[in-house]
């Protein structure tokens, strides 16, 4: 439970991000506010509760702009805007939330803006005359809205970074097809790759959130990174697909990449813990036993195979050196794999079989 309102609190906080990003109209006006020296206070929701804590001001019911909320802002007092701020509704507000609500806010417009976003469970903006910054709250977290050059000059780094990490994994990735075609795959091996996979995807979730808070200005990192991760998703199921060991109660593929997920930044250089939290039992020489893949790796990079037909040979064949080593007649008595069907396999097995000897030994 406790992870499920984490992870809605991290949902909820991106999109209030998203909202208030560079491009967008809301940071328009917020950015109008700072530099009008002013200070200001926005409510991104309006009900009942809202109502409530809110009292003095007028009602205005009108068109949300840059221009009005930076012109609003100016009678120091909260600016009530619907939840999409798409309208202004309410101006010169005084909010008066529950006192009883923690917060380790300091100054009064600060204090109060936490308060109503922990009260209503809307996103609330305050704009910091003093010390100049822009401040997003949202269901007790409060992020601090930096310049756009700074969370760039970051962005580029880790994606700089991504770079380097995407060329191990595809190395570590060519030497696990070598080896699944040699039959020769240790843990290790099969670890290497996960433990890749899964540093690739967190350097790609950090690059998401600092595209998220760029906005406009982030439009050409979100298509690099779209470019370096393709297929990274899909590569860290197949890889647990192939790998993960049977047994009396097997495991989920879901839980094997949420235990993946759970392992800390330590923990996930140690290719013993990686191979643990795929399912592999821990013993003295537990990297270096032997395993055989399924296939649904390889095979998922067969052109033009449904997902269905794919499980189907898979649990015909049971490996991928039987898938290997069948002939076009083996692979037409699987259902829905007529001869153009099996021609396609075949060939694009042994395409692939080619391909990662060249690629290991030349």
């Amino acid at each position: 439970m406790a992870s499920d309102k984490a992870t809605d609190t991290e949902a909820t906080l991106r999109a209030a991000i998203a909202q208030v990003a560079p491009g967008t109209v809301l940071r328009d006006g917020l950015e109008r506010i700072l530099r009008g020296n002013t200070g200001g206070l926005v409510v991104l929701g309006h009900d009942r509760i809202v109502d409530v804590m809110a009292t003095g001001g007028f009602a205005l019911d009108v068109d949300f702009s840059a221009q009005r909320l930076r012109e609003l802002s100016k009678m120091d007092g909260a600016v009530i805007c619907d939840r999409d701020a798409t309208k202004i509704l309410r101006a010169a507000v005084q909010l008066l939330p529950d006192p009883g609500i923690p917060t380790d806010e300091q100054g009064t417009r600060h204090r109060t803006a936490d308060r109503v976003a922990k009260q209503t469970g809307y996103p609330v903006v305050s704009v910091s005359k003093s010390m100049k910054t822009i401040a997003l709250y949202v269901d007790g977290r409060r992020y601090v809205l930096e310049d756009t050059g700074a969370i760039l000059a970051r962005a580029n780094q880790a994606l700089q970074t991504l770079e380097r990490y995407k060329m191990r994994l595809d190395e570590v990735s060519g030497t696990l097809s070598a080896l699944e075609i040699e039959d020769l795959v240790t843990i290790r091996d099969v670890g290497s790759v996960a433990q890749r996979l899964e540093m690739v995807r967190r350097i790609a979730a950090e690059i998401t959130d600092y595209v998220i808070e760029l906005g406009t200005d982030g439009r050409i990192m979100s298509l690099q990174l779209d470019e370096l991760i393709a297929g990274v998703s899909n590569d860290r199921e197949l890889v647990i697909r192939d790998y993960m060991p049977p047994g009396k109660r097997p495991r989920t593929v879901a839980s094997a990449l949420a235990d993946l997920d759970s392992l800390s930044a330590t923990d996930l250089l140690d290719l013993g813990l990686v191979a643990r939290a795929i399912g592999f039992t821990s013993s003295p020489d537990l990297l270096d036993h032997p395993v055989s893949p399924r296939g649904f790796r390889l095979l998922a990079r067969v052109p033009r195979l449904p997902e269905i037909v794919l499980e189907r040979l898979v649990g015909h064949f049971g490996g991928l050196q039987k898938l290997l080593a069948a002939s076009i007649d083996e692979l037409q008595a699987v259902e829905g794999v007529g001869e153009t069907r099996a021609r396609s396999v075949r060939e694009g097995l042994s395409r692939l079989a080619e391909s990662s000897i060249l690629e290991r030994y030349v």
